[in-house]
């Protein structure tokens, strides 16, 4: 009580300051699959062992994260109908090749890969053969975000 008195906050906004800087982001471990191969980056359980490692920060909880779940067969084999997606909002950083959801400006969303990306058009990819690409003017797209992890 006598903290909230003499900052002269209430307990809401005391404990929001608390809370901004007390959980440092979470990460995992990350090593390139070419050097996976290699001794001393396995222990004999299969855990990662401490050196050599770089680190992957995992997404914590904010508002421009979100999960799809797939329906239809257009990127099988990787994803799968029923498989579920994270998608950032703030992962607006695409490059050819990413795998993303596209929302259009007809109400439409996918989820697809970047074939091609240029100012005026992007390029939409499925992964099973059976569908051809997709090209949708820039206007069209509504917004487009990087899909982070998919749990299968």
């Amino acid at each position: 009580m006598r903290v909230l008195e003499a900052s002269g906050l209430s307990l809401g906004a005391f404990a929001a300051l608390a809370e901004d800087g007390a959980t440092p982001p979470r990460a995992i471990p990350l090593l390139g699959l070419a050097r996976a191969g290699d001794e001393g980056f396995f222990d004999d359980a299969g855990l990662p062992m401490a050196e050599g490692w770089d680190q992957t920060e995992l997404p914590t909880h904010k508002e421009s994260l979100f999960s799809l779940t797939i329906d239809g067969d257009s990127m099988e084999p990787v994803y799968r109908p029923g498989d579920r997606v994270i998608v950032d909002l703030d992962a607006t950083e695409v490059r050819r090749g990413d795998r993303v959801v596209v929302r259009t400006t007809d109400g439409e969303t996918l989820a697809k890969e970047i074939a091609a990306l240029s100012r005026q058009e992007v390029v939409l990819a499925s992964l099973n053969p059976h569908y051809e690409p997709r090209a949708l003017p820039r206007r069209e797209v509504l917004w487009m975000a990087r899909i982070l992890w998919v749990s299968q």
